[in-house]
Formats: C-alpha cells, structure tokens, sequence
C-alpha cells in the first residue's frame, strides 16, 4: 500500500519531472505566436503543490492528496494548469478518508479527477491532455480489477498514459500536420511517470537543471567568471576589452596579466592564438588599454563605472521594494461595503491605467505568455471591497483558472465575464448598466463583448508552416479575432494591412493600441497610415498600452 509519505513525495518527484523537462513540451506548441506555454504553465501549477508538501509532515494519504489539490487549485495557471489541479482535485476527492491506498483505490480516485476535469470544460476536445487522461483511467481500472496492487496499477496507468498520447495525432489533424503529440498530454505523462518512479523504485527525481557540458564557450566561461568578482567594488571602473594578437609578438599574456594585477584587481584573462580577452577593475582603464596596445590591436572596448551603477541599482532596488509593499498592501482582503466591483488582467502600464480609468479596482498583471494563477486573480477580487465583483480574464487561456476562483470564495459573489481579449474587456466595461441587476449587467456586457473584432500584431516565435502561410521565426504575424491573416516584415505595414482588412460597412470606430517595442513615431506613423485607408466617417484613436508580446493591438465596432 501507499502511505502519506510516499505519497508526498511521489507529487514532489512528479513536480520536479515536468519541471525538468517543460522546454520540451513548450517546443510542442504548435502554433507560431508567443503562448503561455503549457510546459511551464504545468510546472508552474506543479511547483505550488510541491511547495506546500514540503511544509507538512503528515503520512495520512488523504490528507497530503487534499494538500496538493488545494495547492493546485490556487497556483493553476493556464487551461492545462487548471485540467490538471481539477484531475488531483478529483483524486484527492476519491482518497480523502483514506490512510493507506491500495491500486483499486488509484483507479477509483483517478476516475473521478478525469470525470471533473471532463465538466470543467465547455466543449471537451479529444486529442488533448483529458483524452490522455481518461484513456490512463480506463487502463488503471482494468488493472485494478486483475491485482489490487498500486505499483500494478500505476503501472498501468502510466502505460495507458503513454499509449493514448501516441493517438493524439489522429484524433487531431493539427497535431499530425505539425508532426507533434499534444503538448498537455505530454505533461501529464511526464507527471505520472515522476510519480511511478517513487511508488516503483523509491526514487524521488530531482529538481536539476542539465549541468553544462564540456564544450561550454570562452565567452560563457569568461561572463561566467568576471560576475564573480563584480560583487565587491574596489576600484571605480569595470574594464573589459579584446585584442587582436600581433602576428609575430612574442610578449606572453602572462605579462599583461602581471601589469593589469598591479593597477587593478579582479582580473580575468583568457587567450588563444588569435585573441586575448580581459577584464579587470581599475582607477586607470586608460593605463590598461595603453600596455594592451603592445600585444596588438584592440578589438572591443567597454568601460563602465560600477560606483555609479551601484548608486543607480540601489535606487531601483528602493523604488521595487516600495512598489512591493504596496501592492502587498493594496491585496490584503477587505470587506465587501460597495455594491459592485471590477477586476481585470492585463499586462502594461498604459492597459492598466485603462482599466483603473474604466472602474476596475484592481488590474492583474498577465495576459499572453505570462497567465496568472487562480491564487492571483483571487487576491485581487479579495482586495475589490464589492459585493459583486466582475473579472475580466481578457485572454482565452485565463478565463478556466479565473472560473476557480468561484468556489474559493464565499463572501462576496464573483462573476467571471468570458473576455478572451483586451478589445473586449474594454467593450465589456463600457457598456456596464449600473442600474441593472449583476445577471443583466453581465449579459450586456458580453454582447457588447462579442461584437468587437480584435486585431493582433505580434511576431513568429519558431519558423512554421501554418494555415498555409510559411513563416520564419521574428517575421511579423497579423491576427484577426485569433486566426492568422497576414505574414509580413514590417510592423507599421502589417497593422495598416490588418486594420483595412477588418473595416466593413458598419465600422464606426477603429482602436489602435501600441505596445512597448513600438516607438511613439512608429505608432503615430500607423495612426496616420490607417487613418488615411479608411477614410473620414471612421473615428481612430491611438493608445499607449504598453503591452509586450503584442505591437499592436486594434479594437474594431
């Protein structure tokens, strides 16, 4: 049988296997635009349960399994996050009186995690993580009824695990044009197998990166050893430069050593026949650079006074803490006095200022790439002092875990507004009704919600051949209301193209919102551009958003 503690470890072992191998589940991201990636988003929600078991000491099964699924629950990030806290959610359901647990128990447990997860999803999609799932459940079951053995059943589990993801292709079409098994899919098994290998071998797997191989550059090794000095500051002026070794000298470096030791301090040289390559902290860089002169050529120079950047990262550090603190203090729970209230997520300072200025209290950090967990968006609903709190998850990927924070909460009544974009977070606030009941509010701002088209410009994260446009990685990606529309170089170009493609007959008002790798001449050259294309009777704004991922963001009614 299974105890607490095996159990316990056997969630950390599975934890630091997904951990370990997450880089290769992201590389199954199929799609071209930059995504929260499932492999992080997994290790991520993993990580929070294996943070908590270490703080406990209980060998009660039920009890650790109870533990985690909370822990889950709270750190889930992304719709495969949040499948997989639903599936140990489940499971910890099926053993939550149980001290020891036999196989039968496993299969049962697990059972129940899939029939949840299976729930939690509007419209289940076979092919994905809870295929995978299921098909692990349905082989543990039929284990179990053969040997009430947990290893035998885990076993079985895991091999179904195996054999299911294998299939995802077929019942995907998208996964076997790209040549690739389903990404949550592969998580879960990696998960499963962390597991078996303490229920099996007692071997708890660790959490280590790959150590760096003996080919590891000059360059890495000589970064690598001039940041171990550069804690203490002596001398004023961090030096580094190359030189170009004179054909026929015959000076050693270990002279230029010797000279550089008695100028300075923290000395890093490293040479081959072509080049010699140093660092050193000195009063005198031009002394340096005037004895290197001897050994030939300088090749690079860079001079940087490290008193100064102190001064400058002490500053930044005050500000950071105090920026902390009082986002510490602004999410502390208060009491619901006010009638409503509204949370959103978003990531940039132009989008948040948005939002605080369209009545939302608090503003999640998040959005593509960067999917805040179910603990986030609780905090912040927490922090809004309404007895209604609306929460726009303006991304697809956000809208499950938002969705978890409905049963965590109990003193005030969250409504989560399906938004899967900025454009519809903002479309969705200004229609509000506040004379309205919570329920009619709500279906009133998701019509107005939906009737606004997104457009997205962003960039290919990995070459591709996708919907049948090819792309290199960095090539320019234009995206109306999430399908791929256009391939392009140029930023500026790519958006007017987008913007005249999405004006149809009754478009009155056109959004264009700018992010944080776009310059202000840049944006006011698009605002321009698209103004010209669509003519006078069409009103066009230009925001600063401030948003990554996204260059520009276009919000079209």
């Amino acid at each position: 049988m299974i105890n607490g503690l095996i159990l316990k470890n056997a969630f950390i072992s599975g934890a630091n296997n997904i951990s370990k191998h997450k880089n290769i589940v992201n590389d199954m991201n199929i799609f071209p635009v930059p995504d929260g990636d499932t492999g992080t988003n997994m290790s991520m929600t993993m990580a929070s349960a294996a943070s908590e078991l270490t703080k406990i000491d209980s060998t009660h099964a039920g009890q650790i399994a109870q533990t985690a699924a909370s822990a889950l629950l709270r750190g889930a990030r992304g719709n495969s996050g949040v499948i997989l806290s639903l599936l140990f959610r489940g499971f910890a359901k099926g053993i939550a009186n149980k001290d020891v647990i036999t196989g039968v128990d496993f299969a049962n447990a697990l059972s129940l995690g899939v029939e949840d997860a299976y729930k939690a999803v509007m419209k289940p999609t076979e092919g994905t993580m809870l295929t995978v799932s299921r098909v692990a459940c349905e082989k543990g079951k039929s284990a179990a009824a053969i040997e009430d053995d947990p290893i035998y059943v885990w076993s079985a589990i895991c091999k179904g695990a195996v054999e299911s993801l294998e299939t995802t292709p077929d019942l995907l079409p998208i996964l076997k044009k790209a040549g690739v098994v389903d990404a949550g899919g592969k998580g879960l098994c990696l998960i499963f197998e962390g597991m078996l290998s303490v229920f099996k071998d007692n071997i708890l797997i660790a959490d280590e990166l790959p150590t760096k191989t003996e080919s590891a550059s000059d360059d890495e090794f000589f970064r690598n050893a001039a940041a171990e000095f550069d804690q203490d500051i002596t001398f004023t002026y961090c030096t580094e430069f190359i030189i170009g070794r004179e054909q026929g000298c015959q000076k050693s470096p270990l002279e230029l050593r010797s000279y550089l030791e008695n100028i300075g301090d923290c000395v890093v040289l490293v040479d081959d026949e072509e080049i010699i390559k140093v660092h050193l902290h000195t009063e005198n860089p031009g002394n340096a650079l005037q004895e290197a002169l001897t050994f030939g050529q300088l090749l690079t120079i860079k001079i940087e006074n490290m008193k100064e950047q102190h001064r400058l990262a002490a500053e930044e550090n005050v500000k950071a803490k105090a920026a902390q603190a009082a986002k510490n203090e602004i999410l502390n729970p208060v009491e619901p006095i006010e009638d409503v209230g509204f949370v959103a997520v978003a990531a940039g300072e132009g989008l948040k200022a948005l939002f605080n200025d369209l009545g939302c209290k608090h503003v999640v950090s998040g959005g593509q790439t960067m999917n805040p967990s179910t603990e986030d968006i609780m905090k912040a609903i927490l922090a809004t002092p309404a007895k209604t709190v609306f929460v726009l998850p303006n991304n697809k990927n956000i809208i499950l875990a938002a969705e978890q924070t409905i049963p965590l909460i109990s003193d005030r009544k969250v409504i989560i507004l399906k938004t899967r974009t900025i454009p519809e977070g903002i479309s969705a606030l200004l229609a509000y009704e506040s004379e309205s009941t919570p329920e009619i509010s709500a279906n009133v701002m998701m019509n107005a919600a939906n009737a606004v088209n997104t457009g997205l410009i962003t960039f290919a994260a990995r070459d591709s051949d996708f919907g049948g446009n090819k792309m290199k990685t960095g090539d320019i990606l234009g995206l109306q209301n999430g399908k791929l529309e256009i391939v392009d170089k140029d930023v500026v170009h790519a958006v007017t193209k987008l913007a005249r493609s999405m004006v149809k007959r009754e478009t009155f008002f056109i959004t264009i919102i700018y992010g944080k790798d776009v310059s202000e001449s840049e944006a006011e050259d698009a605002f321009q551009r698209i103004k010209s294309k669509v003519g006078n009777e069409i009103e066009v704004t230009l925001v600063n958003g401030g948003q990554p991922i996204y260059y520009f963001i276009l919000s079209v009614e």
